[in-house]
């Protein structure tokens, strides 16, 4: 169900949160540094704090229907959103971008994403309107996506180039080394493009890949262009000040992948579902709706969502401290008695 909001509001605000994305470029372009823990923290919560706010008005505006759907898919871009973030930092690697410049990167990458993603949720609003049937189509992915991370398929460690990216080499002279922040040079008297080009690019069109289930995924939650957007924005605003904030904490959501899977797959079923209870296909039951299909409501979701990451983050983090306790155990007993094995001490614990 698509809940209209007033046209001046959608322009209002899509136009306060491109006036706020230039700005946030403009200040990384000016001041160029490796963000602290205390200044990442703070822009996250900013970050964040503005899309709780931005929910309320919604639900002043509009009602707490189309807020619902905000919040529920906000919170699951934001949470697909930290899981790009491994990848991401094995494209800053790859590339060897210098630490000072990561935050260009990352905001001019967010920006090209969030450009990327409108056509996308363009092209598939007017899919859905025009074929409700599509929705089995999401929801079947969805489910196959939500598989894949329960079966523990690992995800390459080494980056591969896109076709964007080896398209891009072959039209685009392009230089060994960084000049700063520059995005051309002079090499001998020539001028090149440098590598910063090339990372820009890579961040974009890797976002606009994981894009291929969050975007079928926020369709499940709400059928609305504009709420389907705006989630996408709030999700990415963050992402740059949440990569310096987490750092060797991603590695300590040992659980995220399966609360993932457990989104990804609700909505997947969901999806189904709504297909089923809008229209079937045309050779099932003779194309008439089925009654019987059950409506999953907003309020569902986000019960569901918020539970899953939640129950994964308390668990991550406790399996990982007592990782880490048992790790400070074995290497205390192998100091003492060098002739015990690791095992032994494993079972002591």
């Amino acid at each position: 169900m698509i809940h209209e909001l007033p046209y001046w509001f959608e322009a209002v605000s899509l136009t306060a949160m491109v006036a706020l994305l230039l700005a946030d470029l403009v200040i990384v372009g000016r001041r160029p540094h490796v963000p602290s823990m205390r200044e990442s923290a703070l822009w996250v919560s900013f970050y964040v704090g503005l899309a709780v706010i931005f929910g309320l008005v919604v639900a002043a505006v509009g009602g707490w229907a189309p807020a619902g759907e905000f919040y529920a898919g906000w919170l699951t871009e934001y949470s697909l959103s930290i899981d790009n973030l491994f990848v991401f930092v094995i494209i800053m690697s790859r590339f060897a971008v210098p630490r000072d410049q990561q935050q260009k990167v990352l905001m001019v990458g967010i920006i090209i994403a969030l450009v990327l993603r409108a056509g996308f949720i363009l092209a598939g609003a007017a899919i859905i309107e025009q074929f409700v049937w599509v929705f089995y189509v999401f929801g079947a992915f969805l489910i196959y996506t939500a598989v894949k991370l329960l079966a523990g398929e690992e995800e390459e460690e080494e980056y591969k180039e896109n076709v964007a990216i080896r398209l891009l080499r072959r039209v685009v002279p392009v230089s060994e080394q960084y000049d700063g922040a520059r995005v051309r040079t002079v090499v001998d008297g020539k001028r090149l493009f440098t590598p910063m080009l090339v990372v820009f690019v890579a961040i974009g069109t890797t976002d606009l890949l994981f894009a291929l289930d969050s975007i079928p995924a926020i369709f499940g939650l709400t059928k609305d262009p504009f709420i389907v957007f705006t989630t996408n924005v709030f999700a990415l605003m963050g992402l740059r000040q949440l990569y310096f904030l987490l750092g060797g904490l991603l590695e300590r959501l040992v659980y995220l992948p399966v609360a993932l899977a457990a989104i990804l797959g609700f909505i997947g079923v969901k999806l189904i579902f709504e297909a089923m209870h809008e229209n079937t296909l045309p050779f099932v039951n003779g194309g008439e709706h089925i009654e019987w299909a059950p409506e999953i409501p907003i309020w569902l979701s986000l019960t569901v969502i918020i539970g899953s990451l939640a129950i994964a983050t308390v668990a991550s983090l406790v399996r990982t401290a007592r990782t880490a306790a048992l790790e400070a155990i074995e290497e205390d007993v192998v100091h003492a008695e060098p002739e015990v094995e690791v095992e032994a001490v494993r079972d002591r614990a």
